[in-house]
């Protein structure tokens, strides 16, 4: 217990309510606080720019404001101060907007016990408490309100709730390499997060990136672990990475690096713990020397340590192109249920690597017209179609897309607003924003990257009537392809790329189709359908297996 008091302000209008509240929080032994009341939101906000507040716990309804506004205006005068709404208004599409909106929990006091009480404010403060720091990333708050507003629709356990919206596990590492001439010795940050341990073995990339860090790494888990629910596939979430700019190192530098890194993980990893597999800034080379790495201090040869490792070492046929070509299936499918007929459609790919051009090539295989694309470097655009193969052809031998001669250079923003039928997002994550949603000009909004439409943004997409395929089932190709590796190699099977396509598409398109129903029967946007679908899953694996001791 902390040697301080926890300071929460109560705004509540009703006199009785706000007795049996504080009345409620002296009967929590774990909890030692000391509580302001006031009954006007005006009053509150005084009080709040003074300080010194670690919690808010706020009614929705009062003199002088009503439901969402409340707390808009409390989070526009305290950002940073933690919210528990408490209200009489049990309302499940008003509690994931809450949610949505940040507030940490949403408590119907109809309902409400000491125990759920206490427990929301000593888990809202350590969740605060834990989001400073590394833990600190858009992409965490993403990932969490997107499961927030997921569990408040699904009705889920507060347990198993309050479970789920953390890693089980997260290691942190700082660790040194050498650069080619010797005289210069490099430290970075490396990470390996695993979300959940109760489907089987984790599963999860390895990027290499300037912009990694603990949050982002732990988003990036918590989709993993909804993503193989979804699939049905035997693994729970797990993400890794190295805080590092892998195109400023040589090809000598980039294997030291990876070595050394693996050494520092290896004691969480292996066939049956967790698998890592390629992501952004990583390849089957970089699978390579991890498996070697490992094998060398196992003492044989591992190959299933890693999955989207070179076939020769016992890699998968299809795997480096599954996540485009899954991508391709479910905007087929998607076509299909819109009525939009994809021979005669345009399309526009933001990003133009592994999975984006992959994407654009399938596509364009279908007849789709692909009118822009864009990468790191720029973003290209021409009304009557590009070709693809000489866009690869031109990455290929210039690594980027700037420069290239058939089409007209346009801004990164320009590109998304560009109209189209089929908007592919495969770059990074918060590309679509409430600042630009509106602008959004496409039937289909097909995510291949994590993460790249902000929450606010998708009710905007949502009330548009644009179909988002989200990115937890949009982009399940690459791991999907990935658990047919890992299932090759511990059986020492081989199957082939007809094989591996067929089963790809079966597994997506059971996926899309139990979403799309769900989104239809419970009148849900699918992006919170799909992640209900998921969660359900793992909570269903939860119960089952129980709580240890």
């Amino acid at each position: 217990m902390s040697d301080f008091p926890i300071r929460l302000l109560l705004i509540e209008d009703n006199p009785l309510h706000s007795r049996l509240i504080q009345q409620l929080l002296k009967t929590d032994t774990q909890l030692r606080c000391e509580v302001e009341a006031v009954e006007r939101l005006d009053e509150g906000l005084v009080r709040l720019t003074r300080g010194k507040v670690d919690l808010v716990l706020l009614d929705l309804v009062l003199p002088d404001s009503e439901e969402l506004e409340t707390l808009w205006r409390v989070r526009l005068v305290a950002p940073q101060v933690p919210v528990v709404i408490l209200t009489s208004l049990d309302d499940v599409k008003l509690a994931a907007r809450a949610v949505e909106s940040g507030a940490y929990d949403y408590l119907v006091k109809s309902h409400l016990k000491g125990a759920s009480l206490g427990r929301a404010v000593r888990y809202t403060l350590a969740r605060a408490r834990a989001r400073g720091g590394e833990w600190d990333s858009p992409m965490f708050r993403l990932a969490q309100q997107q499961f927030l507003k997921a569990s408040q629709y699904m009705g889920l356990d507060d347990n198993v709730r309050q479970r789920l919206l953390f890693p089980q596990r997260a290691h942190m590492v700082s660790f040194p390499f050498f650069r080619d001439d010797h005289s210069q010795v490099e430290t970075v940050f490396g990470y390996r997060v695993q979300h959940v341990l109760t489907m089987g073995p984790t599963k999860g990339g390895i990027r290499y990136h300037e912009g990694v860090d603990l949050g982002e790494v732990a988003a990036l888990a918590m989709w993993m672990t909804w993503k193989c629910a979804l699939m049905k596939l035997p693994f729970g979430g797990a993400k890794g990475g190295v805080r590092v700019d892998p195109t400023a190192l040589s090809r000598t530098e980039l294997q030291r690096l990876t070595r050394r890194y693996t050494t520092e993980i290896i004691e969480m990893i292996g066939p049956d713990r967790d698998i890592p597999a390629p992501d952004l800034g990583t390849d089957e080379q970089v699978m390579a020397w991890l498996m070697d790495t490992y094998s060398q201090q196992i003492g044989h040869a591992v190959p299933t340590v890693v999955t989207g490792k070179p076939v020769v070492l016992g890699g998968s046929l299809g795997r480096k192109e599954a996540t485009g070509r899954g991508l391709v299936f479910l905007i087929e499918a998607s076509a299909q249920h819109l009525g939009l007929e994809l021979s005669k459609a345009t399309a526009v790919v933001q990003g133009f690597g592994n999975v984006g051009s992959h994407t654009a090539r399938f596509l364009a295989e279908l007849g789709v017209k692909i009118i822009g694309v864009g990468d790191v470097s720029t973003s290209l655009y021409r009304r009557e179609g590009l070709s693809v193969k000489d866009l690869q052809a031109y990455v290929d031998e210039h690594r980027v897309l700037d420069g290239y001669p058939d089409a007209e250079p346009i801004s990164n923003a320009d590109l998304l607003e560009l109209d189209c039928d089929v908007l592919v997002l495969a770059a990074l994550q918060n590309q679509v924003t409430v600042e630009n949603a509106a602008q959004i000009s496409c039937r289909l909004l097909a995510e291949g990257a994590n993460g790249p439409t902000m929450l606010e943004a998708d009710d905007i997409l949502h009330d548009r009537g644009i179909f988002v395929l989200p990115d937890i089932l949009g982009n399940a190709g690459g791991v999907t392809v990935s658990y047919f590796e890992w299932v090759q190699g511990m059986q020492n099977l081989t199957w082939t790329l007809d094989e591996i396509n067929g089963r790809l598409k079966s597994i997506l398109l059971d996926a899309f189709r139990r979403t799309l129903h769900r989104a239809q029967k419970d009148r849900l946007d699918m992006r919170t359908a799909a992640l209900i679908e998921g969660v359900s899953r793992v909570t269903e694996a939860k119960l089952w297996r129980g709580v240890f001791p």
